[in-house]
């Protein structure tokens, strides 16, 4: 008998064992990630404190211009949330009860913008926005408009072109959820006798908070680093904490100040999307 329990006590545990060969494999992958992110992120770190002390977040904390503009990011970041998630919801929900012809044509529309860079998408929108565009053509042409209508070089602009590009990462993570909730579970609920808006409430809308919640934080975190749409569409007008960093950089060659309006970007990055996996978490539990 204590033989027996020596053999099985210098057994190898077949969890750690696993556990180590995935870090194996993980390695060289870690490698990578340290060399292409962490790397830099440190220093930029470095860069923002280049002198030894907080000045340079001190004049990004107090000056107006900047809070103004990390302020009017965050509050496009948050227009552009709340239209994908309105526009984004039906969609998830149609290409859940569609036909399998169905899906297939609305994933396809829904992935034909990854085809194409934002580059181009962008002057797209210039040409359908502009003046002499083709939209404010179009409303003159049927007498719905005597002058054009701003639709370019402003905020509206601004928005249409981000929500463009955001709408597919609302879509997939909804669409996500949508489909692991058990479809008997509303027809029960209707077989009881509880009309479709309430079943949509009681049961749909509770269980597919996950995914809405994990789409919010992607679109309004990629947001908040646009540069090209909001420099195009919004022409000068519309700046946006990217753009700021970097005219800092192109124009001043203040990499300094840069690093630390980057740095300020990332924190508050993190923050709201700490703040969006708590509330994820707390989502997924009352799901449960």
């Amino acid at each position: 008998m204590p033989a027996a329990r020596v053999a099985t006590s210098v057994r190898p545990d077949p969890v750690r064992a696993r556990e180590r060969t995935l870090l194996l494999l993980a390695t060289p992958a870690l490698l990578v990630i340290g060399v292409l992110f962490v790397w830099p992120l440190l220093r930029l770190l470095s860069m923002s404190v280049a002198d030894g002390t907080l000045v340079q977040f001190e004049k990004a904390a107090l000056d107006v211009l900047y809070v103004t503009v990390l302020w009017e990011s965050i509050e496009i970041g948050l227009i552009v949330t709340v239209i994908c998630l309105l526009l984004a919801y039906p969609v998830a929900m149609w290409l859940v009860q569609t036909s399998r012809f169905g899906f297939i044509l609305g994933m396809f529309f829904l992935l034909l913008p990854f085809w194409t860079s934002v580059l181009v998408r962008t002057y797209a929108w210039m040409v359908l926005l502009g003046r002499s565009g083709v939209i404010n053509r179009a409303l003159r042409d049927l007498g719905w408009i005597d002058a054009p209508l701003p639709l370019l070089h402003n905020r509206l602009g601004v928005l249409i072109g981000i929500v463009h590009v955001m709408l597919p990462y609302m879509v997939i993570p909804i669409y996500a959820a949508l489909l692991r909730i058990d479809p008997d579970l509303r027809r029960a609920a209707e077989g009881l006798g509880a009309p479709a808006w309430r079943a949509f409430a009681r049961i749909t809308l509770p269980l597919s908070l996950p995914g809405v919640f994990a789409g919010c934080a992607l679109v309004f975190v990629i947001t908040l680093g646009f540069f090209i749409t909001p420099a195009l569409l919004g022409g000068g007008r519309v700046m946006m904490i990217s753009m700021l960093i970097e005219q800092q950089v192109r124009e001043f060659l203040d990499w300094n100040f840069a690093a630390a309006l980057a740095t300020v970007l990332l924190v508050v990055t993190l923050a709201v999307y700490a703040m969006l996996g708590r509330l994820t978490g707390g989502a997924g539990h009352a799901g449960r």
